[in-house]
């Protein structure tokens, strides 16, 4: 997130409007629109890769994998975002008869970037918290060998999972599909090595 659009309070129907014709995406927060920041290499990579990892997975299950270019509504925050990558667990629930838009997440990653990393770990997902399908939400570094689990647990409460070697695995229980940190981070150069991590 870097810029704002002029000062205005949009209703959600003005935003999606708007979305339809914009060249990049944006964000809708309680009446304010933001752009979102473009990506770099190793984000791409990172999103690449968890989705060819998660679809033929998911096929077997029934699931479904869904990149940046779908957006997600948080109806208690009023909230339009576009998650680096979600999963369903069977058929997606879409706002209204909006099929680019979703509401029934289990999983949720986000790469992290230096300027979405607070809001990431912080005020996102708080509003991704009040999303009732949610189990589990992945923040993934694409620069370090990084991968932070919320997982949910009884009424309010999330654990966290760390995972920092290329040898660990992370584990998505609400999914049941289990995916190693090399194949995460496959083509991904990692900037405390002098090299790509290797597959």
């Amino acid at each position: 997130m870097v810029t704002q659009l002029p000062e205005k309070v949009y209703t959600p129907r003005e935003y999606l409007v708007l979305e339809e014709q914009a060249e990049i995406r944006h964000e809708f927060i309680n009446g304010e629109i933001i752009s979102m920041a473009g990506g770099t290499t190793n984000h791409n990579e990172v999103v690449t890769n968890l989705c060819l990892l998660l679809k033929p997975l998911l096929r077997q299950r029934g699931g479904r994998v869904y990149t940046e270019n779908v957006r997600l509504w948080i109806p208690k925050h009023n909230i339009f975002t576009y998650p680096d990558v979600m999963v369903i667990a069977s058929n997606p629930i879409y706002y209204q008869e909006n099929q680019t838009t979703v509401t029934n997440p289990v999983v949720i990653f986000e790469v992290l970037s230096n300027s979405t990393r607070d809001y990431d770990q912080g005020r996102k997902f708080g509003f991704y918290r009040s999303i009732g399908s949610l189990q589990e939400y992945v923040l993934v570094d694409p620069e370090n060998l990084l991968v932070m689990i919320y997982c949910r647990g009884i009424a309010k409460e999330w654990s966290l999972h760390i995972l920092e070697d290329k040898s660990d695995f992370l584990s998505l229980q609400s999914i049941e599909v289990r995916i190693s940190l090399e194949e995460i981070y496959e083509g991904v150069i990692i900037f405390n090595s002098s090299s790509e991590v290797e597959s």
